[in-house]
């Protein structure tokens, strides 16, 4: 009876050794795994996995370049922008990213253009929403016209910012460019205080472009120029001035008038007492560090916060650093419409004459 019990209790304790050995092994074989599986998900399966994976990472890098370029703050149209065009050519997009395009829209606060703002804002949202991203529309008015502008640029799926003022113009000024000027300023300060580093074009309302000029524009290093065919809207005029180029360096300026059914030219190597705003555009870094592109056009830099007045001074100041849009200068891609609201005062001339008569 003493050898059963002693037998079955050595019996009992193999058993439990038996199963301890067994447990360590399960558990090892486990961890073993566990770790390979671990690490295998890191690793691709195919090398064309390794490649997307690596292009979805400097898509990734590059939209939040763009991000930290506006200073951190982005409206809602700009997700679904990036989200809509993140898989367009992003093996391109990751290798060559797109510099970034400010395009600066300055209003007219007149209120004969109250009824045409809209329609005007409408048509240039269209034109911007064919260019290819990043893009950045800047829109300058005065403060009283907020509401109305502001629903409209929520439903244009564009990146956007909205700036108003409240600096009062009376209409004589704004017949005179006085308020679009101070608008530009606007957009410019703006654009430097947040160090939006892109190519800066000013579009305005009555602007027509040529599709293909936003990709020249995105070319530009430090400035450019081109030839622009103004229009009047209430005369049967055009005239087309703009640089005279050579291998997309600027050699000279030209005029040339095709009114009336001639095309009399003026060509001058001088430079021009100004360019026309909306014949060039420049790297915004300039007015930050404008030594990057050569010293200023004064001994000092511009004390009186005049930026656009400036920055055109800097663009004459050296044709070496304009580069010319096309190569060649011979093709227009830019239409200016002259929509310019006149003055009450030189509305009222016309029935003065009739009165004397």
């Amino acid at each position: 009876m003493g050898l059963s019990m002693d037998h079955g209790g050595a019996g009992g304790r193999g058993k439990k050794q038996g199963g301890s050995q067994l447990w360590k092994k399960a558990l090892l074989h486990s961890s073993l795994c566990f770790v390979m599986g671990f690490f295998t998900g890191f690793a691709p399966s195919s090398v064309s996995d390794w490649t997307s994976a690596a292009a979805a990472t400097a898509g990734g890098l590059g939209s939040s370049h763009v991000l930290r370029a506006l200073g951190g703050s982005a409206n809602r149209s700009l997700l679904a922008h990036g989200g809509a065009g993140g898989g367009l050519e992003l093996d391109t997009l990751a290798a060559t990213p797109r510099p970034l395009l400010v395009v600066v829209t300055t209003t007219e606060s007149a209120a004969a253009a109250n009824g045409e703002r809209a329609a005007a804002l409408t048509r240039m949202a269209h034109t911007l929403r064919l260019a290819a991203p990043p893009l950045l529309w800047v829109v300058v008015e005065a403060a009283a016209d907020v509401p109305a502008t502001a629903r409209l640029l929520r439903g244009t799926g564009l990146m956007y910012r909205h700036l108003t003022y409240k600096d009062n113009f009376t209409a004589a000024d704004a017949a005179a460019g006085k308020e679009r000027h101070h608008q530009r300023n606007v957009a410019l300060g703006h654009i430097e205080h947040h160090r939006l580093e892109g190519v800066v074009l000013f579009a305005g309302l009555g602007d027509v472009f040529d599709l293909r000029f936003f990709d020249q524009l995105r070319e530009i290093s430090a400035f450019g120029a081109w030839p622009v065919a103004t229009m009047s809207r209430d005369e049967k005029k055009v005239v087309v001035r703009g640089p005279a180029c050579s291998s997309s360096g600027v050699t000279g300026w030209f005029s040339q008038d095709f009114s009336n059914g001639t095309a009399a030219t003026e060509a001058s190597t001088a430079r021009p007492r100004e360019v026309d705003v909306h014949g060039f555009a420049f790297n915004s870094s300039v007015l930050w560090d404008p030594e990057r592109w050569g010293r200023y056009p004064t001994s000092e830099p511009d004390k009186s916060q005049d930026s656009m007045k400036f920055v055109r001074q800097v663009a004459l100041e050296d044709f070496s650093k304009v580069k010319g849009i096309p190569s060649d200068c011979s093709e227009i891609m830019v239409w200016h419409v002259d929509t310019t609201v006149p003055s009450s005062s030189s509305q009222a001339q016309p029935s003065t004459g009739n009165n004397r008569r």
